[in-house]
């Protein structure tokens, strides 16, 4: 155990180091600000539009964390030959793999969280459809003071102890972030102890959930690619098998009556659209807890199938 919390570790601080990290973080936090003015020129309700919007961002976000890190923590150790100094500590190998999966998982958990909280603050905003809405100057406050504070924090962090600043600001801005959706949670648009009317929605809060579990599914996929091949062949894998996954009912669920390679195709390609729930949000239906565990449960063991692949291949791979 200490060796795979020891090497989690490590990978979970290097994919935080990692620019293009920070860059897709940066990148949602940016696309959630703008989205209220994406969706205030729909025909129907336009913050139904709003969390659709938001959801979607959040969805593409945390896969393409997990993408882009899990696909680099094999493969760029076995390109640098570094893998094999671990190795000789000496490390099982299912122990490195796992362990690397985890930290890439803690990786993406991290992301998730913080672009969850975006999106909820979004949500909370709402979209100024007429002329007589006014902005939630709750909302837009507490964002300022999250973006000032962690970059002056990081800034310090990083000019007195030398500390990356991208990484830091991401760590800063997450614990922030907590402090926030409490504080939101609490205090209304009218600066009032009002909590009943914090603008959260438990739909939101499921949708994101059933979100970083596909992500964990395309984290573990990623792992086991790489753990055969190169970072470029992953990542082209990985955005495969993603799309095929968000089309998997059509292309395999209405043919496995009738033919044995849907019937195989629709087991062995993750299900990604039980994960969205987007249409059940906007139409106002009911999502019951059961379907989270349900759904939890299929990720689970997805990923542990997949991970099971990845120590039986990374076995027989001759490292050096």
């Amino acid at each position: 155990m200490y060796k795979l919390i020891t090497i989690a570790k490590n990978t979970f601080v290097e994919t935080l180091r990692q620019p293009v990290y920070a860059v897709i973080i940066a990148t949602a936090l940016l696309l959630f600000v703008v989205s209220p003015s994406l969706s205030m020129y729909t025909m129907d309700d336009d913050n139904k539009m709003l969390r659709e919007i938001g959801l979607s961002t959040l969805f593409l976000t945390s896969l393409f964390i997990a993408i882009f890190s899990a696909a680099g923590a094999v493969s760029v150790e076995m390109e640098n030959k570094t893998i094999m100094t671990v190795l000789t500590k000496p490390v099982q190998r299912p122990i490195f793999l796992l362990a690397k999966f985890f930290g890439v998982v803690a990786a993406v958990a991290l992301g998730h969280y913080l672009c969850t909280v975006g999106l909820l603050m979004t949500i909370r905003h709402g979209v100024l459809s007429t002329a007589a809405d006014t902005h939630d100057m709750t909302v837009v406050g507490s964002a300022v003071v999250v973006v000032v504070v962690t970059v002056l924090l990081s800034a310090f962090f990083n000019y007195v102890y030398d500390w990356k600043f991208t990484s830091t600001a991401i760590v800063i801005a997450a614990l922030l972030a907590t402090f926030v959706l409490v504080f939101l949670a609490l205090i209304d648009r009218d600066w009032k102890f009002d909590p009943s009317k914090n603008g959260i929605d438990r739909l939101d809060l499921y949708g994101s959930i059933l979100l970083f579990f596909a992500a964990v599914i395309i984290a573990a996929l990623a792992v086991t690619i790489s753990a055969r091949f190169n970072i470029v062949v992953t990542l082209s894998a990985c955005i495969g098998v993603f799309l095929l996954g968000l089309v998997s009912d059509y292309v395999f669920g209405r043919f496995a009556d009738l033919y044995l390679w849907a019937r195989i195709g629709r087991v062995l390609v993750p299900n990604l659209q039980v994960f969205w729930i987007s249409d059940a949000i906007y139409e106002g239906s009911v999502v019951p807890f059961r379907y989270i565990l349900i759904t939890a449960s299929y990720a689970l063991c997805y990923a542990g199938g997949i991970l099971a692949l990845a120590v039986a291949l990374f076995q027989r791979r001759q490292i050096g």
